[in-house]
Formats: structure tokens, sequence, C-alpha cells
């Protein structure tokens, strides 16, 4: 599996990822500076955590004007895989690339803790590997993860089998609506999620739960 991990100033999630993509592919991912205006060829384009320009102006606002974008948004259009974890769902969202919005938490203050989540969609390449309906446990580490969208948005993405993953169990850490902690565009190749799978992929980590998935678009490539 061909993967490219897109840096910012402020990223500080990427050496994690490319910790789980190679332990789980076998193959180091190539990391790309978001000033880049070509990518290479790819299987799978993530987009980590972190805080992207400090998160000043608004989460993910200012990378999302960042020249590598437009080419990420070509990538998409071709049907590249491409994952969004925290800092990277602020970003997607912001540069348009997934439907509604991420606000402050609800509680004003950062989050950080295991979260349980239920898988609410498996009918696409990130998470064909869970059953629907199971639920999982993943760790979030974010003060701007509460997603909002506006009623015609919301029932567009309940339409579409948009919602990935929702918070479970009473732990939502953010107060994000209808419990959404990750979504997918309307084609199913992008995803964009709050909690951090690349830190629950070994037992030496505290859990597993986040493996599947990156097995499930190794699985999706071949």
């Amino acid at each position: 599996m061909k993967s490219l991990i897109i840096q910012f100033p402020g990223s500080n999630r990427d050496r994690d990822m490319i910790a789980a993509i190679d332990k789980i592919s076998g193959t180091s991912a190539t990391l790309v500076w978001h000033k880049e205006t070509k990518l290479p060829k790819a299987d799978l384009i993530v987009i980590p955590g972190g805080f992207s320009y400090g998160d000043y102006l608004r989460a993910g606002a200012i990378a999302a004007r960042s020249p590598i974008i437009e080419e990420i948004r070509k990538a998409a259009d071709d049907g590249v895989l491409i994952l969004g974890v925290c800092n990277g769902f602020q970003i997607l969202t912001e540069a348009g690339l997934l439907p509604g919005g991420l606000m402050r938490n609800a509680s004003l203050k950062f989050v950080c803790k295991n979260v349980e989540l239920t898988i609410s969609s498996t009918k696409n390449s990130f998470t064909r590997r869970y059953k629907k309906g199971q639920t999982i446990t993943c760790p979030v580490a974010h003060h701007d993860g509460n997603y909002f969208a506006d009623k015609k948005t919301m029932q567009a993405i309940k339409d579409n089998d948009q919602i990935a993953f929702r918070y479970a169990n009473g732990t939502n850490p953010n107060g994000s609506i209808d419990d959404i902690a990750g979504v997918l565009n309307k084609q199913k190749n992008v995803l964009g999620l709050m909690p951090h799978p690349e830190n629950f992929i070994e037992a030496d980590h505290g859990g597993s739960d986040g493996r599947p998935l990156f097995e499930g678009l190794l699985e999706a490539v071949k």
C-alpha cells in the first residue's frame, strides 16, 4: 500500500501514523510537506493530528488553504482513499471535502482520554473489517472536536450512510451532534474522525481496536 502523510506546521501525530502504517502494511509511508504542489501516486493519503498553524483563526482553517489541498481535492475526485484524523478531520471539513464543521468542545476544555465508539457504517473501505453496531475503544485528544451540521446536511449524511463512528455509552467528550465521531464523504473514499486509531493498534498501547481500520484499507487496495 503506497501511503502519503501530509505535514503542516504544528503536525504532531505524523510519526504515530507512520509507525501504524509501517507496522500493519509493512510499507513505510512518505511524508509530504504542505507547500508541495504535486502529489506522488498513492493508494492512501493521510492528514494526521496536531495543531496546524497553532489552531489560529480556527482549527484547520489556515491549513485548508495550503497549496497541497488542491491536489488532495483532485485525488479525492479520482477515488483515492483519504483519511483525516483529529486535526486532519478539521482540515477536511474546512476544505469542504467533508460535510459539517468542528467547533470548540462543549466543555471549553481540552479532552484527552479513551472513549467508546459504535461502528455506524461498514459499507466503505475504512470500516469494512468491523461489524455494524460493534463497540470499540479509541483515544481522543482535542480541544475542537464538537461536530456540527445544519438539519439539511444532517439528513443528507444519514440518508447516504455517511456517519462512520458515533460516541457510545455516554462517552461523547465534546458535545458533537448526534454523538458523531467520524463522517464520510458521499463517495465513501474520504473519512474524517476525531479519535486516534493509529494509537490503538497493539496491546502495548492499551488496546488494538484501531487496527482493523488500517487492515481494511490494506485489504481494499490489494
